[in-house]
């Protein structure tokens, strides 16, 4: 997925009401100076929101938009094996959570998810459950009636790591996570396909683990959701300010 414009660099000054960030960019950057640049990320961003930290904005499409700029990257220092631009041993992350769909939907349309090839239709954000909708429902030709079931593909956004190479979810309690797990185990209970997709928008983790210290009820749902039949997929990314692209599986470590 490549960034429809160039990104511009800038300094962090701080991330505040959750979805707010003042960032001084470079100069000769879009014309310098401090702006207020909309955050896509309710999580805690742990660890990803130090003031000074390089980051990387995207300019805003609509020129009627309320917010001219977009964090998307960050900077931070590489776990081991990390790879990354700009200071040694630096990391890119993406904090756009909304991009985790278009970066998995582009996959599935290239056919870089072998897991989940061999589908002829994808559909985006379809009602199930109680009250839920799934990022995607995948289906092959001849609909419910065929040899194979669809897919229900929920993606979630990994951005947390604390060391060891261990890339974590969720970076703040979730019950809408803990609902969708519920959701696709439901799924998986009546013979059903149901995958939980962990995005990791970031190059230097090689595995991937609920963070039970943070939500330990996420953690005990995951646990359960596999128990009952879930799938669970992790990948990683390659990052740079041109752009963003799935990379390779990862193990998960329950």
């Amino acid at each position: 997925m490549e960034f429809p414009e160039p990104l511009i660099p800038g300094r962090l000054q701080r991330r505040y009401k959750r979805f707010l960030a003042d960032v001084v960019l470079d100069a000769g950057s879009a014309g310098g100076g401090e702006v207020v640049a909309h955050c896509a990320n309710p999580g805690s961003m742990l660890g990803l929101a130090e003031p000074g930290s390089r980051v990387w904005l995207s300019p805003a499409g609509n020129p009627a938009r309320k917010l001219r700029w977009s964090w998307e990257l960050v900077e931070v220092p590489a776990q081991s094996g990390g790879r990354g631009i700009g200071s040694a041993g630096g990391c890119l992350v993406g904090i756009n959570t909304g991009r985790a769909n278009a970066l998995v939907g582009e996959a599935l349309a290239a056919g870089r998810i072998p897991e989940l090839a061999g589908y002829d239709s994808l559909r985006r954000e379809v009602r199930y459950g109680a009250n839920s909708r799934v990022d995607f429902l995948l289906e092959r030709a001849g609909g419910p009636s065929s040899a194979a079931p669809p897919c229900y593909l929920e993606v979630k956004s990994v951005t947390l790591a604390r060391g060891g190479g261990l890339a974590e979810f969720p970076d703040a309690v979730t019950a809408r996570g803990s609902k969708h797990l519920a959701e696709l185990a439901a799924v998986a209970r009546r013979g059903g396909r149901a995958v939980l997709l962990f995005l990791v928008q970031r190059a230097d983790c090689a595995r991937v683990a609920a963070a039970a210290d943070i939500d330990p009820a996420y953690a005990a749902a995951l646990v359960q959701a596999k128990a009952d039949g879930v799938e669970i997929l992790c990948y990683n990314c390659r990052l740079s300010p041109a752009a963003i692209a799935l990379d390779a599986r990862l193990p998960l470590a329950l």
